[in-house]
């Protein structure tokens, strides 16, 4: 079967069908996010506390990642991915029903586990199906799923537990999941280009190795530590900073601020053509810029130009992501998902442990301290693209010369 290639009916169908999963997979992982202040206000907790009720699914799910695509590598792509949704979307549902902060966490954990048999994969699956000049255009549509995902399961999640109860908000994202996933199961085409692995431990232990000694990768699997880091420390607490005067905004309110990943839907498509026509490096480095730039803007003690600085932030958040996914895609020649899983392992990892950091910085120093840690993460993304570009450069010469 000839690879997808962008413009085709199988092109629509497939990247909607990833686009769901992408929905799926953030709706559920982030819909505890604009609970945050909700936990540490009816549990009595610390905000570093409450935010493990995000970390804590995220670190687990970095882990899970590393074992998903050894088994994808023996079973397939698109079992392992439905699978993984449908039961975190059931799980969802059983979280509504949490009598503590203890039994969440636990139910958090699990989740984090079965969730990973999506993103990964996703990733691998796109590489080996797609034609290579619909890569960009065909990841950048999942991301965008994701934002909208994210999106939605945060808004929904601050007005229905505004209005009700955070168990009931929890619920409804828990059942529509489990519709979208069946639209998963449904229209994903199987896999055509696909080779199973019969992989044992010494042949995934070299494949993680080999991928973990180019410089290449390493500096692409940190880009993503930081700015996940940096990102979801940015709404882990944004909504304490707004529920509190001046501000005194409502959950609804709060919830209504991730709107702006809409702006992440427009730019992680975009940025995706972009960086297809015009080269990763270029696109890279001005998605970072629009990164810093929004960043700074949340400084600013208006609300309105504080909602903006975000929006401007998460739309350079989501090229950076779309970009550097598909990058490791075209560094990785070989075990493609374990590759992807790596990437994700460090990109989720960043977003337990900087997520997690962020809530003594908030603690500490409030707002000024969350921007300054923050930034100092999108700096040290620009220092890797700068040694991840010269590694580009001279592999270029040594692959010219050879």
């Amino acid at each position: 079967m000839d690879y997808i290639e962008t413009g085709t009916k199988d092109f629509w169908k497939t990247s909607g069908a990833l686009f769901a999963g992408g929905f799926v997979t953030f709706a559920i992982l982030y819909s505890t996010q604009p609970l945050l202040p909700e936990f540490s206000r009816e549990f009595h907790i610390l905000p570093a506390v409450s935010s493990l009720a995000l970390s804590l699914t995220t670190g687990t799910l970095a882990i899970a990642l590393l074992i998903s695509a050894v088994i994808s590598g023996r079973w397939g792509r698109k079992n392992i991915m439905g699978w993984s949704l449908l039961l975190s979307s059931v799980i969802a549902v059983f979280s509504s029903f949490s009598p503590d902060f203890l039994s969440l966490l636990l139910l958090r954990i699990v989740q984090g586990i079965v969730l990973a048999g999506m993103p990964s994969i996703a990733m691998a699956y796109v590489g080996e199906e797609f034609d290579t000049k619909s890569l960009g255009t065909a990841m950048g549509l999942y991301v965008s799923g994701t934002s909208i995902g994210g999106m939605f399961g945060r808004i929904i999640v601050g007005m229905i537990s505004d209005y009700f109860s955070w168990k009931m908000a929890l619920g409804t994202v828990g059942i529509v999941s489990i519709l979208c996933s069946l639209w998963f199961w449904a229209e994903l085409p199987k896999e055509e280009h696909f080779k199973s692995e019969n992989s044992v431990f010494t042949d995934v232990y070299h494949s993680f190795t080999e991928h973990l000694g180019s410089l290449r990768l390493i500096c692409l699997f940190g880009i993503g530590f930081l700015l996940m880091g940096g990102f979801v420390t940015l709404f882990n607490y944004i909504g304490y900073l707004l529920i509190k005067p001046p501000y005194n905004l409502n959950q609804t309110e709060v919830g209504w601020i991730f709107i702006v990943y809409l702006f992440g839907t427009f730019s992680s498509t975009e940025m995706g053509k972009l960086a297809d026509m015009k080269g990763r490096g270029p696109a890279l480095t001005g998605s970072l810029a629009i990164m810093l730039s929004g960043l700074i803007a949340t400084l600013i003690p208006s609300l309105l130009l504080k909602i903006i600085g975000v929006a401007v932030f998460t739309f350079g958040f989501f090229g950076c992501h779309s970009i550097a996914s598909g990058w490791v895609g075209k560094i990785a020649l070989n075990n493609k998902a374990q590759a992807a899983s790596l990437y994700l392992f460090f990109y989720y990892m960043g977003s337990s442990l900087i997520g997690t950091l962020g809530g003594t910085v908030w603690h500490l120093f409030e707002w000024k301290g969350i921007v300054f840690l923050i930034g100092l993460c999108i700096v040290f993304a620009f220092s890797l693209e700068t040694t991840l570009l010269r590694g580009e450069h001279h592999y270029e010469q040594w692959h010219k010369a050879n």
